[in-house]
């Protein structure tokens, strides 16, 4: 293990129920990260999807996908905590098979593109070596707001925001 729970909440600013990143077991500096995500039952979301057949939504597991991503990123950022990755962009998502109770997601993020305040990167999750969802991520680092969000940002999810 590389990095544990505590580890990654002193690099990413989500919490609990929020963050969707349990452990990181390989690092590549600037290259690529594998984290792992432990899906229980206990997830606030499988109340609503679906009452006796959960599964976890789909923009769960990218959120995940973007958070380790994050993680990546941000760990390179000396300045973090007054930066945000905001997630700009998912091209070519495709779902394979539903991730359920029980199921322990492999998330595996490679750098494809790096420049100072934009990235590009491909995310595969794995269940038991199976993929289950795959996609192009493109985010955008900015300037953490101290007051409140800027009407200038994208629109879209932030990978790296605390929702608060």
């Amino acid at each position: 293990m590389i990095l544990d729970n505590a580890g990654i909440q002193k690099i990413l600013p989500h919490r609990y129920p929020f963050l969707l990143v349990d452990t990181v077991i390989e690092i590549e500096r600037l290259k690529r990260i594998v984290s792992l995500k432990n899906v229980t039952i206990n997830e606030s979301f499988f109340q609503g999807h679906f009452p006796g057949k959960p599964i976890m939504p789909g923009v769960l597991i990218i959120e995940g996908m973007a958070q380790t991503g994050g993680l990546l990123l941000l760990s390179e950022i000396p300045d973090r905590d007054k930066k945000l990755f905001y997630l700009a962009a998912v091209d070519e998502a495709r779902f394979r098979r539903p991730v359920v109770p029980g199921d322990q997601l492999r998330i595996e993020v490679t750098v494809l593109k790096w420049k100072v305040k934009f990235c590009k990167l491909q995310a595969v999750a794995t269940v038991n070596g199976d993929v289950a969802a795959e996609c192009i991520m493109r985010c955008m680092l900015v300037d953490r707001e101290t007051d409140e969000t800027s009407s200038d940002a994208p629109a879209g999810d932030t990978v790296g925001a605390r929702d608060e």
